[in-house]
């Protein structure tokens, strides 16, 4: 057969292909995509910030590349509609990780332009998980953070109806790496609690940044503190899922701040 008569020089071209991640060697780029919950922020809106832009300090930059390609106001859809995945694909190389966060948008009803229906929601994830695989990368679902919501009586609830179940049960049966973001953030806020939560938040008096001079609650998006310890759960999950990223993160999670 003809792959057992390959030519030394191709041989070599194809390992020297494959070295610098498979073989362990050269940088992992970390791919995030996902929603305004994980993307980078534009000066203007500062101090808004996405847990995303924090999880570079946690690894070994010599070995891993954070590339954040999350985009505000996106779900799977648009992301797909956009080519933003598409550019993901164009750039992944073998053994590379992405990291694939979405929900907050993907379930908003009463926004047309970005609305996936449950069943669409749930193909889109298994197409990202396939196509990444195809490229002999590493997929890694996350659910999606919490909203802070609570009731009158001060109890957190959560707003995400069906879709985070659909994140868990696409990890289950394709078998991928699951970082449980809905959880993990459920349990911090709920340790919080109504008030203490909003030093997580974009949440500013009126005249406190020029980007918002009339003040802002926002329960969606994180301030810098909130988007560090959002990282930081990442983080915890990548420990405990063993996943081979975690031989380069610089330290445990400080869970000092909680």
């Amino acid at each position: 057969m003809r792959c057992k008569t390959l030519r030394p020089a191709f041989t070599l071209l194809f390992i020297a292909l494959l070295a610098p991640a498979a073989l362990g060697q050269g940088t992992i780029t970390v791919f995030l995509a996902g929603d305004s919950t994980m993307a980078p922020k534009l000066e203007t809106k500062r101090p808004e910030t996405g847990w995303g832009e924090h999880l570079q300090k946690h690894f070994d930059e010599r070995r891993v590349r954070v590339d954040n390609r999350a985009m505000n106001g996106r779900s799977t859809r648009t992301f797909i509609a956009e080519n933003r995945w598409q550019a993901i694909l164009d750039a992944l190389r073998p053994g590379d990780f992405v990291f694939i966060q979405f929900g907050h948008n993907d379930g908003a009803k009463d926004k047309v332009d970005r609305y996936t229906p449950p069943e669409d929601y749930r193909r889109n994830l298994e197409r990202f998980v396939a196509e990444v695989r195809a490229k002999r990368a590493t997929p890694v679902l996350l659910t999606p953070v919490m909203r802070r919501r609570y009731n009158s009586q001060g109890v957190f609830y959560d707003s995400h109806g069906e879709y985070p179940d659909i994140v868990r049960r696409v990890a289950t049966e394709r078998k991928v790496a699951l970082v449980d973001m809905h959880r993990s953030s459920e349990r911090l806020l709920v340790k919080y609690g109504p008030e203490e939560s909003r030093k997580l938040f974009l949440q500013l008096k009126e005249g406190e940044s020029p980007n918002y001079p009339k003040g802002i609650e926002d329960n969606t998006h994180f301030n810098p503190l909130g988007a560090e310890i959002m990282a930081g759960l990442a983080v915890e999950g990548i420990r405990e899922r063993k996943l081979g990223l975690a031989r380069f993160l610089k330290k445990p999670a400080s869970a000092a701040k909680r």
